[in-house]
């Protein structure tokens, strides 16, 4: 699914070269369920944008799914973004006006789907994450982990080939993450392939394996359970 191979990324701030991530070398295959790991400024970030396909000036090579992004201009970049990638964020990052149904229709409205297609599509997502009784509520209708789960249903609407979550469970309480964590296990088990990129150590021994960054290189890649 993902191909990594001698990856290096660099930052330019005037005469100064930063070297943000060294030689970075890794796969994933379909059906992983990967924690991203390291602590600020450990190249994690750098990786997972990179992985998102939000950066591509990078030096290496990364393969998505058979295509080979380096190559690819920004109008496709944006095409494999919307088509390979379903993204959750830590914030959510939920339109406050619409309905938690509407939230996740919006990749499918922009990907031109029929209005009656995509509410079935939209209900079918958000009753497998737990919120077909809350279809109709706003953002600040719903608690934390319902807004998460509202993202992970939008992420998943377009079947992408992958789910990429950055710092998922940051703005939850124990008890939410706890259960955000244990949907990504259910929707591991059903073969979807998850990236999680997450400082917490909780987060990191839910998944099955874990990536460890620490100044722009790997330290440490292990199966965790």
């Amino acid at each position: 699914m993902i191909g990594v191979k001698s990856l290096d990324k660099y930052y330019i701030n005037g005469e100064m070269k930063l070297h943000a991530l060294k030689n970075i070398n890794f796969s994933i295959e379909k059906g992983e369920f990967v924690a991203i790991m390291g602590s600020s400024g450990s190249g994690k970030s750098t990786m997972m944008n990179i992985l998102g396909c939000l950066d591509h000036t990078f030096d290496g090579t990364y393969i998505l799914d058979k295509i080979d992004i380096s190559k690819l201009s920004d109008q496709k970049l944006s095409k494999i973004r919307n088509r390979k990638i379903g993204f959750v964020f830590q914030s959510f990052n939920l339109l406050s006006k619409l309905t938690a149904l509407e939230n996740v229709e919006l990749p499918l409205i922009y990907a031109g789907m029929n209005h009656k297609e995509r509410v079935h599509k939209a209900k079918d997502v958000l009753e497998k994450v737990g919120l077909g009784d809350r279809l109709n509520h706003r953002p600040n209708e719903l608690s934390g982990g319902q807004k998460q789960r509202v993202a992970i249903a939008r992420a998943l609407v377009n079947e992408p080939a992958i789910i990429l979550a950055d710092e998922p469970t940051g703005n939850l309480d124990s008890t939410s993450e706890k259960e955000i964590m244990e949907l990504f296990k259910k929707l591991n088990d059903q073969g979807k392939t998850i990236i999680v990129v997450t400082h917490e150590p909780e987060v990191g021994k839910s998944c099955k394996r874990v990536i460890r960054f620490r100044d722009g290189e790997i330290i440490e890649d292990v199966n965790s359970l």
